[in-house]
């Protein structure tokens, strides 16, 4: 029984390992240039994953893409170059602070900033009707109850 699982384990677990691509380089420049590359691309999918991580269909054509430009000789610069002109900013996960970024970069300081106005806001309002004296219709109002619960 044990041995019949394991063979259907290791038929199941066979085509996820084949699925996995293995690159080999010439120099180990070529290779470093494209793990740096593999992880400052973004996944265009999976959107939090570098080309590194992901195993959607797209990253690793784009893995692909990489590889062959390295292999042909292309420059880090030219590789990230033609991936931004194709694919816009988006795929960078550094991308560079110009007018279309900029609420990308700026949001989060601007919910940050209303943030905290509505935060001193809530205090100052709070602390405000907290230390604000009673009026004499309330001071009577309140005597009436306190009156009425003696009952």
């Amino acid at each position: 029984m044990r041995s019949l699982l394991t063979t259907i384990l290791l038929l199941v677990t066979l085509p996820i390992s084949a699925a996995i691509n293995s690159y080999e380089f010439n120099t180990p420049e070529e290779e470093q240039t494209f793990k740096e590359l593999s992880s400052e691309l973004r996944c265009l999918v999976c959107q939090n994953q570098n080309l590194e991580d992901s195993n959607a269909e797209l990253a690793q054509d784009l893995r692909d893409k990489v590889y062959k430009m390295v292999q042909r000789g292309d420059s880090k610069s030219q590789i990230t170059d033609y991936m931004v002109e194709r694919y816009g900013d988006f795929v960078l996960y550094r991308p560079p602070v110009k007018p279309s970024t900029y609420i990308l970069w700026f949001s989060p300081l601007v919910l940050i900033a209303v943030g905290l106005f509505m935060l001193i806001r809530f205090i100052r309002r709070r602390t405000a009707t907290a230390d604000a004296p009673l009026s004499n219709e309330e001071r009577e109002r309140l005597q009436d109850i306190l009156k009425e619960k003696d009952s």
